[in-house]
């Protein structure tokens, strides 16, 4: 005797494609279902189980109906984001760039690009995600490897055990809170002085990261997490590297408390970081930031004009009660040539102290930011700012809009007048979409 024929995934299997537009197709495909069971294709309870099964593939999936896997991946991803900056006053003199710098070409007011990325991204069922991600406004004009449209995150990672997983590509060096906090949801404009100057930010390597604690200790998966890398040193998109030595990476952080606190939902973290890399002649050791002193208290990039090595590390900590979020931090970097007759040594340090507020209804964000930056290559050179802020999130960091007033205080112009004015002021605005 024949067996009867699996009705039921058939009808799956005609539909399946019908799942890539549930939400255009749901009345369709309810209609087919019922005329399968008055034609007696179905019974009454197939039919609610194969409703079940389908609502179920459509709200797990909800893939775009134009983007489709040309390979074996179980998952793919099309997104992407764009922030629209404007800045006026003396724009980018928090970094050190002061409008009247006989050293540093000024930044006028403008209005211009500050990010514009698209990414894929996906996941095979063999334990591997991956991710591609290209920005079409890199084109700075200062740094050599950033030119129109070139890439960010490029890599695979293999996560088949929470405790160890291990990347390979392009990304961020795990190396300081502020600066592998994703560009869509720091609190301010941009980042600070400190971080830009004295972190690796995206470098070419493989990593081993992840929660020891994440099956033996579920419950408190949180309270340990690492990462550690070994990357080329020499920044982003650049394929050679620039000597035989490589730079080493590590983050060691802790959720020691996750509750409440005076009634409100609270976490507390704590982290630390170091690096150390040598580098070879021409290479640029603060890839997002100004590092390099001037003489008129300016500050620009830091390229190497010879061989060196750097040693930083860094402490970190955020605190969140209910509306309220504290974040602060503190880097330093040593940087030593290889050949004592080439620079002096010198070492860098600086902090910063972010806090936030969200006013009823969490539309409404109130942010303050102190920081300051020591380049430790004259007396009296640090460079201070203080901030202050508004968020207004229309639909989260999904669509959002942002408002920061900086004051910035140059106290090496301040004890060597006639080298201009020691203080400044800009205004940043922003425009962020996500899609």
């Amino acid at each position: 005797m024949k067996a009867k024929p699996n009705y039921k995934a058939i009808v799956i299997g005609a539909l399946a494609p019908l799942l890539w537009g549930a939400n255009i197709h749901a009345q369709s495909n309810e209609a087919l279902v019922n005329k399968l069971v008055q034609k007696g294709v179905l019974t009454e309870q197939e039919a609610q189980e194969l409703t079940t099964e389908m609502e179920k593939e459509a709200k797990e999936a909800k893939p775009s109906p134009f983007v489709l896997p040309w390979g074996k991946e179980a998952k793919l991803r099309l997104g992407g984001f764009i922030q629209a900056n404007a800045e006026f006053g003396d724009a980018g003199s928090m970094f050190g760039v002061f409008p009247d710098s006989t050293t540093v070409a000024p930044i006028h007011s403008r209005f211009f690009l500050r990010r514009a990325r698209i990414n894929v991204s996906g996941d095979f069922l063999e334990d591997f995600d991956f991710k591609l991600e290209g920005d079409f406004e890199q084109g700075d004009g200062i740094s050599s490897s950033r030119t129109g449209f070139s890439g960010t995150d490029i890599f695979l990672n293999w996560h088949r055990f929470p405790e160890a997983n291990f990347k390979v590509g392009q990304w961020k060096a795990p190396f300081g809170v502020e600066q592998t906090t994703p560009d869509t949801t720091i609190l301010t404009i941009e980042r600070s002085q400190p971080t830009g100057a004295l972190t690796p930010e995206r470098q070419i390597g493989a990593q081993l990261w992840g929660k020891p604690l994440a099956n033996l200790w579920p419950g408190q998966k949180d309270l340990l997490e690492y990462a550690l890398g070994v990357f080329n040193g020499n920044n982003r998109n650049i394929q050679l590297n620039d000597d035989a030595h490589f730079m080493y990476v590590g983050r060691v952080a802790s959720t020691p408390f996750a509750g409440q606190l005076f009634g409100q939902d609270a976490t507390w973290k704590l982290g630390g970081d170091g690096f150390y890399s040598r580098s070879g002649a021409g290479t640029r050791i603060s890839q997002t930031g100004n590092l390099k002193f001037n003489a008129d208290g300016s500050l620009s990039g830091f390229t190497l004009p010879a061989a060196a090595k750097s040693t930083g590390w860094a402490v970190n900590q955020d605190l969140r009660v209910g509306p309220f979020d504290l974040v602060a931090e503190y880097l330093e970097e040593k940087v030593e040539p290889l050949d004592s007759t080439a620079f002096a040594t010198f070492t860098a340090n600086g902090y910063y102290v972010l806090g936030s507020y969200y006013l009823p209804g969490r539309k409404f964000q109130l942010v303050g930011e102190y920081e300051s930056f020591n380049p430790g290559q004259a007396s009296n050179d640090d460079v201070r700012s203080v901030a202050g802020g508004i968020n207004y999130y229309i639909k989260g960091d999904y669509l959002k809009l942002m408002l920061n007033y900086i004051h910035t205080w140059s106290d090496f112009r301040h004890a060597n007048p006639g080298n201009g004015e020691d203080s400044f002021d800009e205004v940043l605005l922003r425009a962020q979409v996500m899609f």
